[in-house]
């Protein structure tokens, strides 16, 4: 049989051929450092182990520690096989703990178990765990995949006591009817699992346990709750090092910390997942305002605004019943029930169907800060990443299907003119067809490939994620990666045929004919209350001065220059500027302290001086003493700062 590498050449195999002897028929060396092989078949990518077989016309890729990481890259595979590890180790050390599930995630790896009664593990413990994993890792022991018809796979687990694993098989045969289950052996252990894995442990590298903490089975308050350990691991201990330095700065740049430091934010049990911002965080929310609405004026965006509250049988129309009722909120009116929006996308719908439209009057743009809300998983709530009230920076873009390639070009364009603002390098990820979709795939071909042009025409280097599209249309997702190194998703840009084809939208051509327009969906900060967490973690609480929520502290000497103190601050007051005075009764240098802590931009100090000539002396941040300017020349400056929302 005949494969094909990356750059097409052809490689000969022998039939039933397995990576391991593409690897070695390609060399020596790759046969040593190979760790699973990249497939691409039938227009579908994935990535399987050394030792299952190829089959002809297959276009391979053998992957190493070298290998560009993706969404099943190298480190996602030792991170794998490190789970593993994990769940063998805690079994050796606490025999008849139950396992659940062990995946890799983007930093590392966890594993939940159920342990005995009277056990707990803690964080103390995680050394001697650590201890009982590097012995087999330095053991090097294969991984090997098992099939088995899942009756003896599910008799096997349930003679284990193994609960979880049992209730696993269950739901594979009943949803997906499948009749054989994979299962991973190494060493001792043996796990249901899918795969891929690495060869053996040996190949781990430098891993090490991070965190203990509790998590639902399946994410469900009524379901038992389990222990979750946390790790992550590295081909190279400095990789490792630096990962962990990492860590240690992002507990420093906490939002939840900086948050409640900075007076930005508050959380209350009183209403999981929604903040209250108070008056300092809502001045960092005006100004994101402010910009949104500006740019999306520009560019010619109506903005609108929507209910939160609708009758059910919208959502059934939409789809989104089907897929997103687990995660609403219902209530009744008058008997009739209703549903509060996940979505704005139906509500933006309806004013486009309020009238009768015309190709003239395409493209349509209607931006919303719209206020959603979906029922997140109290174990997932997280300060502002992870909320139940979410206010989405959306907008729907209604136009013929000849716009489409420039409505997403713009859209493209829109999103690198934002993120540069806050210097992000966006990154484009393309997200293919879901396994559960609606529409033909005919449509989804021509979705596709509209939105493949539309990134080609702007030189874009893109990478492919087959399956993560919507339920109704591919997208593009844009990345980026913050101060510490770690990635985002900010913006998506979503290419929709259904919705209009279920709302039975349509327009009026230049032949008089209706037709069906096409919906794209566009957002690109997200939710508001997600990319404000991201910018705090990014800047460390020390926002560009026109993001500062607060912009100016003016320091008085003493009590007798605090009326100067207080003209200072309504000159910059009276230019839009935030500004406050530091009235306390302390030396300049604890209110010079104070604002430093307080990450305000820049600090004035005025006292007899200053006064007399009408002056201030100026301190920036982290820089210390600028000098002293004339009031007039620094409001002046500051100012055009401020609009220009010029980065420094």
């Amino acid at each position: 049989m005949t494969v094909y590498l990356p750059d097409g050449t052809a490689l000969a195999l022998a039939e039933g051929a397995t990576g391991a002897d593409a690897a070695a028929a390609i060399g020596a060396g790759l046969a040593r450092a190979a760790l699973a092989v990249r497939i691409e078949r039938d227009g579908q990518r994935f990535v399987q182990d050394l030792a299952l077989p190829l089959r002809d016309g297959d276009r391979i890729e053998i992957l190493t520690e070298r290998s560009a990481e993706d969404t099943l890259g190298p480190l996602w595979l030792i991170r794998h096989d490190a789970a593993h590890v994990l769940a063998e180790s805690v079994l050796e050390l606490w025999p008849g703990t139950k396992v659940a599930i062990g995946p890799p995630i983007e930093d590392g790896f966890y594993y939940d178990f159920e342990f005995p009664p009277g056990v707990t593990v803690t964080v103390d413990d995680l050394p001697r765990i650590e201890e009982r994993m590097r012995e087999h890792v330095a053991a090097d022991e294969p991984f090997e995949r098992i099939e088995m018809p899942a009756a003896e796979a599910r008799e096997l687990f349930e003679r284990a006591g193994q609960q979880y694993k049992v209730e696993l098989i269950d739901d594979l045969v009943r949803e997906q009817g499948v009749e054989t289950v994979s299962l991973y052996r190494n060493g001792p252990f043996l796990d249901l699992c899918r795969g891929p894995h690495g060869p053996s442990t040996g190949r781990i590298g430098a891993f090490k346990l991070t965190s203990v903490a509790g998590a639902y089975w399946r994410g469900d308050p009524s379901r038992k709750q389990l222990t979750r350990i946390y790790g992550t691991a590295f081909f190279r201990k400095r990789d490792l090092e630096q990962h962990l330095a990492r860590i240690e700065l992002a507990k420093a740049r906490d939002h939840r910390r900086l948050g409640r430091e900075l007076g930005l934010f508050m959380l209350s049990e009183l209403s999981p997942g929604s903040p209250f911002w108070l008056p300092r965080g809502t001045a960092v929310w005006n100004e994101l305002t402010r910009l949104w609405r500006e740019e999306n004026s520009r560019r010619g965006y109506l903005e609108v605004r929507t209910p939160i509250l609708y009758d059910r049988e919208l959502w059934k129309q939409s789809g989104h019943w089907q897929k997103f009722r687990d995660n609403m909120y219902f209530t009744e009116v008058e008997g009739r029930p209703m549903g509060l929006k996940p979505m704005n996308c139906p509500a933006h719908i309806q004013i486009y169907r309020r009238e009768r439209r015309s190709y003239r009057d395409l493209p349509l743009r209607f931006a919303e800060q719209g206020l959603v809300h979906r029922h997140e998983p109290s174990g997932t709530l997280h300060g502002l990443l992870r909320v139940r009230h979410i206010t989405q920076d959306d907008a729907h873009i209604f136009c013929r299907e000849e716009q489409v390639r420039d409505e997403v070009l713009a859209c493209l364009e829109f999103a690198f003119d934002l993120y540069q603002l806050f210097g992000f390098e966006p990154r484009a990820h393309l997200s293919t067809r879901p396994p559960q979709r609606i529409g033909s795939d005919e449509l989804w071909d021509r979705a596709e490939g509209a939105l493949r042009s539309a990134l080609e025409a702007r030189g874009l280097d893109y990478r492919i994620d087959p399956g993560e599209g919507t339920f109704y249309g591919p997208k593009i997702d844009l990345h980026m990666t913050d101060a510490l190194g770690r990635g985002w998703q900010l913006g998506t840009i979503q290419l929709d045929y259904q919705m209009p084809e279920r709302f039975a939208l349509t327009y009026v051509g230049d032949d008089n004919a209706e037709h069906r327009p096409v919906m794209i969906h566009r957002a690109l900060m997200g939710s508001f209350e997600r990319f404000i967490g991201i910018l705090i973690e990014h800047y460390g609480g020390d926002f560009p001065f026109w993001l500062a929520p607060l912009q100016v502290a003016v320091l008085p000497v003493a009590d007798r220059h605090l009326a100067y103190a207080r003209t200072v601050a309504e000159r910059l007051r009276a230019e839009g500027l935030r500004a406050e005075v530091d009235e306390r009764s302390e030396s300049v240098g604890r209110k010079i302290r104070a604002a430093e802590l307080q990450k305000v931009p820049y600090m004035l100090v005025v006292g007899d001086a200053e006064e007399r000539e009408r002056t201030v002396a100026v301190r920036r941040r982290g820089r210390g003493d600028v000098g002293r300017v004339p009031l007039e020349a620094f409001v002046a400056e500051r100012a055009r700062a401020y609009a220009e929302r010029a980065r420094e």
